[in-house]
């Protein structure tokens, strides 16, 4: 919402008179309620390309013979570097060229790499596809982002990213569900083969639903070499310190998301289609509870124009370390699910808010690129290194038979969490003096 919020939105919810020009380009009725489905659809299958590894570990463990290290490497490190770093191009080239075209491109690039996943025979091989499924994904949400700047209204646009992540929770509850019975009945392999051809269907829907997208007219915003835009934007406390919240956000949501089934299988006993049916419902459920007020929250504290706008995802992250430390520790598995609720809740209600309040610091013209630096803030560090340093620490568990080792090193979760929550505080008292001079 940067412009999609910024000039998209000024403080008090107008569109400046800057972008009255524009007024004609945005869509509405039933062609905006197609965008939004279509825009939803792409994240969720998205996401569930994304996660299927995660819900399919302990099969694939068993036959390609891997490590619990092998597998953080797997979902963590192979998947977090392309997608963050090529983040970057493809957000530019959103905001530059045509975001509609981006989409199809990155969509028919991670469904192709998702089927070939489902072919390979070693470790090398399978991260290889993980690389190409990483590389497609960095660019869909820049590029929905750019897409939802220029076909949807200003006051419409936190209900829009609301609606975009709550695909997030959606394809994390299908593919939790759906990829755990598929893998328990037909194997890992069929799941992974069968959401990858789906995909190819999602790339035609995305080509022909929003229709050709204006381009922007070359500003100094928009022509500037983005890595000293980049920069730009990093020099403002209030980005920065978004950036740092999603820094750790990073290290609290990718471990959460890769080792909370191999938990609960392992210290609670269930199976993977039990997990992928509780884990998977809940996650989905609150997914859309949390991206959808968050987004409509967002737009109330966007136009209200008030002082601590992010208090509201600060604070639930602090709620939801204390919960998930719990959760870790508790003798009782459906109780250990459902403490870790609130952290599912938090993690979606922040969407909405880090990417909004992105969007309204970084202005016109830079909504894909405040989006990717988000992401490469999110998605790079944490990802990378916090699934391995899980899996390092249990295997070191396992080694000494230390009981529950996987818990010990799922503690990083709630450590991160405080911490995302501490600098969304202070990025929330940074924010209105970014917006002063605007």
């Amino acid at each position: 919402m940067t412009e999609a919020a910024a000039q998209s939105i000024d403080i008090k919810g107008r569109p400046p008179p800057s972008l009255s020009h524009r007024q004609n380009e945005y869509v509405r009725g039933w062609r905006m309620a197609a965008i939004f489905i279509t825009l939803l659809l792409i994240n969720v299958f998205s996401q569930i390309d994304r996660i299927l590894p995660f819900i399919l570990t302990e099969s694939i463990k068993s036959d390609l013979d891997l490590s619990d290290t092998q597998m953080g490497l797997l979902t963590g490190l192979a998947f977090a570097v392309c997608y963050s770093l090529l983040s970057l191009p493809l957000a530019r080239a959103s905001d530059r060229g045509s975001p509609r075209l981006v989409l199809v491109s990155c969509i028919l690039l991670w469904s192709v790499m998702t089927t070939l996943g489902g072919f390979a025979a070693s470790f090398l091989l399978l991260a290889f596809t993980r690389f190409g499924v990483a590389f497609g994904e960095a660019g869909a949400v820049p590029a929905g982002h750019a897409l939802i700047a220029r076909k949807i209204r200003p006051e419409r646009r936190g209900l829009a990213i609301g609606l975009f992540a709550m695909g997030v929770p959606l394809g994390t509850m299908v593919g939790f569900a759906a990829g755990g019975a598929i893998g328990d009945t037909l194997g890992w392999r069929t799941a992974m083969v069968g959401a990858g051809a789906v995909g190819v269907g999602i790339a035609l829907l995305s080509f022909i639903v929003p229709g050709p997208t204006p381009t922007l007219k070359r500003t100094t915003a928009n022509s500037e070499p983005f890595l000293e835009s980049s920069r730009r934007l990093l020099a403002s406390p209030a980005f920065r310190w978004l950036f740092i919240a999603a820094i750790f956000l990073g290290f609290a949501g990718a471990p959460f998301y890769a080792f909370a089934a191999p938990f609960l299988i392992r210290t609670h006993g269930f199976s993977a289609s039990e997990v992928g049916m509780a884990f998977g419902l809940l996650q989905g459920l609150m997914g859309i509870v949390g991206t959808l007020l968050g987004g409509r929250w967002f737009d109330r504290a966007a136009r209200s124009g008030t002082g601590g706008m992010l208090r509201p995802p600060a604070i639930l992250f602090l709620i939801a370390s204390a919960t998930t430390t719990a959760a870790l520790f508790a003798p009782i598995g459906w109780l250990s699910i459902a403490l870790l609720v609130p952290g599912m809740l938090s993690f979606s209600f922040m969407q909405p808010w880090a990417f909004g309040a992105a969007h309204l610091v970084a202005g016109e013209g830079k909504q894909a690129q405040a989006s990717s630096l988000v992401m490469i803030g999110s998605g790079l560090l944490g990802p990378a290194l916090g699934p391995v340093i899980v899996g390092m620490v249990s295997d070191a568990a396992t080694t000494a038979h230390v009981a529950n080792g996987l818990a010990l090193g799922l503690l990083i979760v709630p450590v991160a969490s405080v911490l995302s929550g501490f600098a969304l505080l202070i990025a929330s008292g940074r924010i209105p003096a970014s917006l002063g001079g605007r």
